[in-house]
């Protein structure tokens, strides 16, 4: 077979069984892991570990200096390996973007099955992300690879920020703001890709979306970007799960309304035909007891647990601010929505209504 059929006819969504973000240790599962096991002691130039999943670390190289590491890889999400790459490093570069840094830097980590898929399709993968790096400005400077069963590839990325402007997810301020800046619904798009009922034609927008780098600072003033108080990136645990860790991170309630929510044009199309992922249900046990969502359908029950994949921000930011920062960041980031608002801590961490 010659190599541009070939490279037309595999679809990498049918070599694996979970992809994307939805392909995450359950965080229940994750956190009885971690519990159990003895981390060395902290050095005190780490501003920022992984204690309260947060999105990256913070290490203190000087009064002005910070360092910003994160690592982030999955398995095939699309059908399509150089948008396969692509997403895989807008998604791994958006853990530095989420703490208000720069990334720099980034090294590859590929496992590739060498018996079953032709070299192209790396090549394809690895030109897709090279592509995103380049407009990050981020020097691709090495890597790991393997010859695995399973296609899975990402990026270890290192960043720059300043160590008094870096935005934790713990830092949400009572009367602040919630701001989303992409769509939901990357979980039951892509698997209604996987179930072979769409095509990558028919989620256009969920795949620009995946693809698209959460770079905000160079759309603010300095002013509104000192509005932002806290930050996270929406990814495997969902809109509710990842809103649940920043409000038990910074002791507060997040008041979210559901029908502010921003959705993909086939969001509810894919709901609503039962397309969903284990890491749906997971997610909904991970939030039960700290979410309340009893007000919801179970269509939106299931819209707001959707493992993201190289989804949005949610910012938490100062009300004065906040229409100002919507304007600046619709410019770009065309779904940005704001969502919620920051209450006095309460029974729930977050309550959707």
């Amino acid at each position: 077979m010659a190599q541009s059929n070939y490279m037309e006819t595999i679809k990498l969504t049918q070599t694996v069984q979970k992809g994307g973000c939805a392909a995450k240790i359950a965080a229940e599962e994750l956190r009885a892991i971690l519990s159990k096991v003895q981390f060395p002691p902290k050095d005190h130039s780490v501003l920022v570990d992984g204690h309260l999943f947060d999105d990256a670390a913070i290490y203190k190289v000087t009064e002005n200096l910070a360092l910003v590491q994160t690592l982030d890889f999955f398995t095939p999400i699309v059908d399509s390996p150089r948008i396969f790459g692509a997403i895989a490093a807008a998604n791994a570069l958006s853990d530095v973007y989420a703490m208000g840094g720069e990334p720099k830097t980034a090294m590859a980590i590929l496992a590739f099955p060498l018996s079953t898929l032709s070299q192209e399709i790396i090549v394809e993968v690895l030109q897709g992300a090279s592509d995103k790096m380049k407009e990050a400005q981020v020097s691709f400077v090495g890597g790991h690879s393997i010859d695995d069963d399973t296609l899975k590839f990402g990026l270890s990325v290192t960043g720059l920020v300043s160590p008094t402007k870096v935005w934790s997810n713990a830092n949400a301020q009572l009367g602040d703001v919630l701001i989303l800046t992409k769509a939901l619904g990357t979980g039951t798009c892509t698997a209604g890709l996987k179930r072979q009922k769409l095509s990558e034609v028919d989620i256009q927008d969920t795949l620009e979306s995946m693809q698209q780098l959460n770079q905000i600072q160079d759309l603010l003033t300095p002013e509104q970007v000192n509005a932002i108080h806290a930050a996270t990136d929406i990814t495997g645990f969902g809109l509710l799960g990842h809103a649940q860790q920043m409000a038990l991170a910074s002791q507060k309630k997040f008041l979210v309304f559901a029908n502010k929510l921003p959705l993909f044009n086939k969001t509810i199309e894919c709901l609503e035909s039962g397309y969903l992922t284990k890491a749906h249900r997971s997610n909904a046990s991970y939030t039960s007891k700290k979410c309340q969502t009893s007000q919801l359908l179970d269509l939106q029950k299931h819209l707001v647990c959707d493992p993201q994949t190289s989804g949005g921000l949610l910012l938490s930011v100062t009300k004065i601010q906040s229409e100002n920062i919507l304007a600046s960041l619709r410019s770009r980031f065309p779904f940005t929505q704001i969502i919620g608002e920051v209450q006095a801590a309460s029974n729930w961490a977050v309550e959707v209504q």
